[in-house]
């Protein structure tokens, strides 16, 4: 065939034909190959004058086996299990996670019982127990990881919910950081770049921390709408303890209401509520419905 690989045959008739004196071309047709395929293989294995068919295809077979790559351990085997355990670790290294804590949090995914004991941990992912101790603190500090204690020997296992638990854990984390970024931005006030800046801060892990925890349920977003439409109709700013003995609820509710509308902006659009001060609230259009030359002529005109 064409451009194919030379058979041992034609390894013979290219030897025949270069004791002939055959140029690479000639041996080519007669083998219907390229001439390319011919000069090659002559180059690779001794030259027009040192070629030799049992030896070109010895060379020919070694290479090929340097060129295949070694077979891996069979899916299921102890060595196949260890090499993933560490790229699985290493992978969460890289995301941020200390080795030692990836290393046990990978044994831990890749046991069929979910569980280990400190003993088994440091056979298999030969360490000291002390750090076995380290890196099971760690994860449970991030509720990655638990123990059970009933049993004659401590187990650590993950919990069947531990992706939903983390997941909440980030959203919660969000939402603390938008909390902050409001606070900043009403020390510093929102007219300024700084503020501003926090401003911005604060709607991203707003919506991020809302679009992780699923939204307010509908109960919520009314209480969010209804302390907004408030605001909104006393002016100026007030205090959770206004709004509430206005409003005629619980002080609770009115601080939770506030919070959902702070960071769930999408629901008081085109207005926001933004804190003033320790405990003071105030409603206000959002900045990303005007630009700033907008806002700076309407006050301009208010004057």
């Amino acid at each position: 065939m064409p451009g194919g690989r030379l058979t041992d045959e034609d390894r013979g008739h290219v030897a025949a034909g270069l004791a002939e004196g055959l140029g690479y071309a000639e041996i080519a047709r007669r083998l219907d190959r390229p001439t390319s395929t011919i000069s090659r293989e002559v180059a690779r294995n001794g030259g027009p004058t040192g070629y030799r068919a049992d030896y070109a295809r010895a060379a020919t077979s070694h290479r090929a086996k340097r060129r295949r790559p070694a077979p891996g351990p069979a899916l299921g085997t102890p060595e196949a299990v260890r090499g993933f355990v560490e790229r699985f670790a290493g992978m969460m290294v890289r995301t941020g996670l200390p080795r030692m804590a990836a290393r046990v949090f990978a044994s831990l995914v890749t046991t069929d019982s979910g569980a280990l004991t400190a003993v088994e941990l440091v056979a298999g992912l030969e360490v000291s127990p002390a750090s076995v101790s380290k890196a099971v603190g760690y994860l449970e500090g991030l509720e990655l990881v638990r123990r059970d204690s009933s049993g004659r020997r401590e187990r650590y296992f993950i919990d069947d919910d531990v992706w939903l638990h983390t997941w909440l854990t980030s959203a919660r984390t969000n939402a603390m950081w938008a909390e902050a970024a409001e606070q900043g931005a009403a020390v510093l006030g929102p007219g300024t770049p700084a503020g501003a800046r926090l401003e911005l801060m604060r709607g991203f892990f707003a919506q991020l921390s809302d679009d992780m925890a699923g939204g307010p349920s509908t109960a919520a977003a009314n209480d969010a709408l209804t302390v907004t439409a408030a605001l909104v109709h006393v002016g100026g700013v007030r205090t959770a303890a206004e709004l509430a003995a206005g409003l005629g609820w619980e002080a609770d509710r009115v601080v939770r209401a506030l919070g959902d509308a702070q960071l769930h902006t999408d629901l008081t659009d085109p207005v926001v509520v933004r804190r003033v001060g320790p405990d003071g609230h105030t409603a206000a259009a959002g900045a990303a419905r005007l630009t700033a030359d907008q806002r700076e002529a309407l006050d301009r005109r208010g004057r």
